[in-house]
């Protein structure tokens, strides 16, 4: 840890990262990175200490090597609050934070979205438009529904603080259950498939671990009502997608709103594209204007704490993942 440390900015969108980083730290040399494949000769000519990196390309081709394995990089913030990308990497020698909470408002906003989308029936709407029919479908109040939160992150609580303010009855999961505000309970992952039977909106908005992965299999579909909506909004792997697919087919829930999935982008003969009753978004649903910007906000302030030797926020424990 130095104060005069060499910061690299590893962004599809450089010249605005750059901009913040002069105006809040003017003294820094700090360098441009827009591609994954020039990183890691970059790293090593700026003996780069700090990377903020945001996974601008998507997950297989990203340098995660030349990060972890660096011997000058000691701190890496990641622009998004998923860390999934960066594998293990050993705590005593570097440090990785995350910008949880920079599109949380965002996330829920769009799991709220997703779920009125389903009470109003937006898309049998939209599709009785189209052959130009009047009548047919029904519209359901919100209200008096239950929505069940797995994973209480800041994302986790914003929706809860939402779902909440529509009247909604709120349950959540967390690996550590605690009292927490706009729930009106909180269990353990062991009371899943209790509280999911119990749902009739599950929002899904775990980080991917070890302990995540396949969280919603074949038994967590078979717990759920037949009018139960599965909204994902958390990391592909997370939901078996096999699973999914034979719950639709058997029609065990009434629909699903992903915007993650096991491999991205979704190839186009995948079956998910086919259900009348699934809305998919390209992992997009945390990405609005200007959110690139907050992120660099945050690590410029975090950037300051670095380089007067105080404690870092935000920084993630690789054994859970946030």
């Amino acid at each position: 840890m130095s104060a005069d440390p060499s910061v690299i900015l590893h962004t599809d969108r450089p010249a605005a990262a750059l901009a913040v980083l002069k105006e809040t730290h003017p003294d820094l040399t700090v360098h441009a990175c827009d591609s994954y494949a020039a990183l890691p000769a970059l790293i090593g000519r700026a003996a780069a200490e700090v990377v903020f990196s945001v996974r601008f390309d998507g997950t297989p081709r990203y340098p995660r090597q030349a990060l972890v394995d660096s011997p000058t990089v000691k701190w890496v913030s990641v622009g998004g609050s998923g860390t999934d990308h960066l594998g293990r990497w050993d705590p005593e020698r570097l440090t990785v934070t995350n910008s949880a909470g920079v599109a949380a408002g965002m996330l829920a906003e769009f799991a709220l979205g997703a779920m009125l989308s389903f009470s109003l029936d937006l898309r049998g709407f939209a599709r009785r438009q189209q052959v130009r029919q009047w009548g047919g479908g029904r519209v359901e109040p919100i209200e008096g529904k239950t929505v069940l939160i797995i994973g209480l992150g800041k994302t986790g609580e914003a929706v809860a603080k939402r779902a909440r303010a529509m009247g909604m009855g709120t349950l959540g999961i967390r690996a550590h259950p605690k009292p927490t505000p706009c729930l009106d309970e909180v269990q353990g992952v062991d009371a899943l498939l209790p509280l999911i039977g119990r749902a009739d909106f599950i929002i899904c908005c775990v980080p991917l671990l070890p302990t995540t992965r396949g969280l919603l299999g074949e038994a967590a579909f078979a717990a759920m009502k037949a009018s139960a909506v599965l909204i994902d909004i958390s990391r592909g792997g997370v939901v078996e997608e096999a699973a999914l697919l034979a719950a639709l087919n058997a029609r065990r829930i009434k629909g699903a709103v992903l915007d993650v999935f096991t491999t991205e982008p979704l190839p186009a003969d995948h079956p998910l594209w086919s259900y009348d009753n699934v809305a998919i978004t390209p992992h997009c649903a945390a990405v609005y204007d200007g959110w690139d910007i907050t992120s660099v906000r945050m690590f410029a302030d975090n950037l300051k704490r670095y380089r007067s030797g105080m404690p870092l926020q935000n920084v993630v424990n690789p054994e859970r993942g946030y």
